[in-house]
C-alpha cells in the first residue's frame, strides 16, 4: 500500500502536526505547502492519517 495527499483538502496555512509524528520520517513539507510522502520510507504504519485533522491522508491499494 501507499499513502496519498489529497493537497486540495490541506488548508496549506500551517506546519503539517503529521510530518512530526512519522516515525520514519517519511513525510515532509516545504514551508506551509501540501505536505508530500517518500513511499520508499512509509511503513503504512497509519500515524499520519489518524493525526491529520483535515483527512488529507489516505492509503492507495
Amino acid at each position: 500500500m501507499a499513502i496519498n495527499v489529497d493537497a486540495s483538502l490541506c488548508p496549506q496555512n500551517h506546519p503539517c502536526p503529521s510530518v512530526n509524528v512519522c516515525p520514519v520520517d517519511a513525510l515532509s513539507q516545504s514551508g506551509y505547502a501540501a505536505p508530500t510522502v517518500d513511499n520508499d520510507k512509509c511503513i503504512d504504519c497509519g500515524k499520519c492519517i489518524r493525526y491529520c485533522p483535515m483527512g488529507v491522508f489516505g492509503k492507495n491499494g
